[in-house]
C-alpha cells in the first residue's frame, strides 16, 4: 500500500474511532438522563390529597413573655410542633440515640387563659369524606386543629383518635368530594427506591422533596419498624406522606436524626399498613387495643446462642415473667427463648412486642419457645394491655448466715434455696449463691442469686450442681441461667485455664 494511502486510512480510522467514542459517551448521557425519575405528574395527582394543620392550645397568661406571647411557642407555630429551641438540652439526638418525636403545647401557671400557636404539621386524606391521617404528636394537647387544603380552604378538625405508642392520629373535617392518597404496600419496597415526601417543612406547605430508601425494619421503639430515608423532611413535615414512584402512600413522615433539628438525611416514616391497622381501631373505638401476655424480654446474644445450643442467632429472651400472667398460666419460664408467636417468626428482640400487641385479647396463640436445648410449644391466651408497668429494679436476694461453702470451678459457693424463698419465686429447683469470687464475680453474680441452669442442663439442687461443676472444663465459656428476684437473664463465665 502506497504510503499515502497509508496515512489515509489511518486518519480515517481515527476518526472513526473518535466518532463510535463520542457515540457511546452520547448513549450513556442519554440512558442516564432518561434514567432519572420525573415526578411532575405524581406531584400533580397527590397534592391535592395532602393538607397543612395548624394546631392552637390554651394557656395562661402568666409567665408569658413581654409582649404576651412564649417565645417557644411562636417558634413552633412558625416552624412546626416538632422545632425545638437551641440551647443546653435542646436539638436533635446524636446518631445512635432514641429518635424524638417532640411534643408541643403550652403551660400554664393560673390567670386568664387564651389560645396561643402551638405548631404546624402535615397530613393527608384517606378518605373522600374528610378522614385526615397525621403523627400523634402533631395534634397533641391541641385544643383547636385547623386544616388548610391546596385550594386555600379551610376547615376545623376534630380529632377521632390518636395513639402516642405509634404516633398515629386520625382527624376528620367535615367535607366531601376530597382527593384521598392511594395505599402502597410497604413490604414490597427496595433499598434505593426512589420516594417522595409532601408537607409542610417549617410551615412552607405544598413542599416536594425527593430520595431513595436508605433501609428497612429501622428498629426505633417497640411497635414499628420504620423506613428510614434520605428524603429531605424538616420540622413541620411530620403527618405527611411518603410516596412511591406509583403515587401509592407507603408511610408517614414522622422522625428525623439529627444534631440541630434539621434536616441531615436520615429520615424515619411509619410504614402505612402499619399506620392502617391502627385506623380502623381509631374510626371504630377512638382508642387502640393491644395484647399482652406479661414478660420482660431481652436480647438474644452469641453467648446465649452458645449456651443454649441454639441454631440461630434469633428470638427473645424472657428474662422475667409477670406472676399471674397469661406467661405463667402456659407455662412459659425465665430464661426461655420466644422463636414464633402463633404463625410468625420472631427474628429479634422487637419482633415480640409487635406480634402480641397485634393480636386481639382474648385468642389463645401457641408459641414456641426453646428451653435448656429443646424446642417446645404452649398455648398463651392473650389479655388486653392497659397501662404501661414502670420495671422496679430488683433489689438483691440475702443469702442466710451460715458458715460459707467450699468454692467451686465457677468461683461460687451455694446453698440450697430456702423453701420460703422457692415459694416466693414460684421456683422448684435452683441453688443460691452464698459467696462469689474469680470469673463468676467479674461476670456480675452475687451472693442472693438464684442459678438455675448451667448450660443445657436444669440445676435441681446443691449435690447435682457440685457433680456437674466439677467436670466443667478450665478455659472454656459456661451460661448460667440466674435468677435475682423476678429478673432471670443468662451470664457467661469464662473459667480460667
Amino acid at each position: 500500500m502506497p504510503q499515502s494511502m497509508s496515512r489515509r486510512f489511518a486518519r480515517h480510522s481515527m476518526l472513526m474511532l473518535f466518532a463510535a467514542f463520542a457515540m457511546l459517551v452520547g448513549s450513556i448521557a442519554h440512558a442516564q438522563t432518561r434514567g432519572l425519575p420525573d415526578f411532575t405528574d405524581l406531584v400533580d395527582q397527590a397534592d391535592p390529597a395532602v393538607v397543612n394543620i395548624r394546631t392552637s392550645a390554651k394557656v395562661s397568661s402568666r409567665g408569658a413573655a413581654p409582649g404576651g406571647q412564649d417565645p417557644a411557642e411562636l417558634f413552633k407555630w412558625f416552624f412546626g410542633p416538632d422545632f425545638e429551641m437551641p440551647g443546653p438540652g435542646g436539638g436533635a439526638p446524636a446518631p445512635g440515640t432514641k429518635p424524638r418525636t417532640p411534643r408541643g403545647g403550652g403551660g400554664g401557671g393560673g390567670g386568664e387563659e387564651r389560645e396561643v400557636p402551638r405548631g404546624v404539621g402535615s397530613g393527608f386524606f384517606i378518605s373522600n369524606d374528610g378522614y385526615v391521617l397525621t403523627n400523634h404528636h402533631v395534634v397533641s394537647g391541641a385544643d383547636d386543629i385547623t386544616v388548610t387544603l391546596t385550594d386555600r380552604r379551610e376547615f376545623k378538625a376534630k380529632i377521632i383518635g390518636s395513639d402516642e405508642r405509634t404516633d398515629v392520629a386520625l382527624i376528620k373535617i367535615e367535607a366531601t368530594g376530597l382527593t384521598p392518597l392511594r395505599i402502597g404496600d410497604p413490604s414490597t419496597l427496595r433499598k434505593g427506591e426512589w420516594v417522595m415526601a409532601i408537607g409542610s417543612p417549617f410551615g412552607l406547605d405544598s413542599t416536594v422533596t425527593a430520595g431513595i430508601v436508605s433501609a428497612k425494619g429501622r428498629d426505633t421503639g417497640d411497635y414499628l419498624p420504620f423506613i428510614q430515608t434520605d428524603v429531605a423532611v424538616n420540622p413541620g413535615n411530620s403527618g405527611g406522606p411518603l410516596l412511591n414512584m406509583r403515587g401509592e402512600v407507603v408511610g408517614i413522615n414522622s422522625q428525623i436524626i439529627s444534631r440541630n433539628g434539621g434536616f441531615m438525611g436520615i429520615s424515619l416514616a411509619i410504614p402505612i399498613d402499619d399506620a392502617m391497622r391502627v385506623v380502623e381501631q381509631l374510626r371504630s373505638s377512638g382508642r387502640v387495643v393491644r395484647g399482652r401476655i406479661g414478660v420482660q424480654i431481652g436480647e438474644v446474644t452469641r453467648d446465649i446462642v452458645e449456651a443454649l445450643s441454639l441454631k440461630s442467632q434469633q428470638g427473645a429472651l424472657v428474662r422475667a415473667v409477670e406472676k399471674g400472667s397469661p406467661a405463667e398460666k402456659a407455662g412459659i419460664q425465665p430464661g426461655d427463648v420466644v422463636l414464633k408467636f402463633g404463625d410468625r417468626t420472631i427474628e429479634r428482640l422487637s419482633d415480640l412486642p409487635r406480634a402480641v400487641g397485634d393480636t386481639k385479647p382474648g385468642v389463645s396463640v401457641p408459641v414456641q419457645v426453646w428451653r435448656l436445648g429443646n424446642a417446645r410449644t404452649v398455648n398463651v391466651v392473650v389479655t388486653e394491655l392497659e397501662a404501661d408497668k414502670a420495671a422496679t429494679p430488683p433489689t438483691p436476694g440475702k443469702a442466710p448466715a451460715e458458715p460459707p461453702n467450699q468454692i467451686d470451678t465457677l468461683g461460687l459457693a451455694v446453698i440450697e434455696v430456702p423453701a420460703a424463698r422457692r415459694s416466693e419465686l414460684g421456683i422448684q429447683g435452683g441453688v443460691q449463691v452464698q459467696s462469689v469470687e474469680g470469673a463468676s464475680e467479674r461476670a456480675g453474680l452475687r451472693p442472693g442469686d438464684i442459678v438455675m441452669a448451667v448450660g443445657t442442663t436444669e440445676i435441681v439442687n446443691v449435690n447435682q450442681y457440685r457433680t456437674l461443676t466439677a467436670k466443667l472444663e478450665k478455659g472454656k465459656t459456661y451460661g448460667l441461667l440466674v435468677r435475682r428476684d423476678d429478673i432471670t437473664q443468662w451470664v457467661t463465665v469464662k473459667l480460667p485455664k
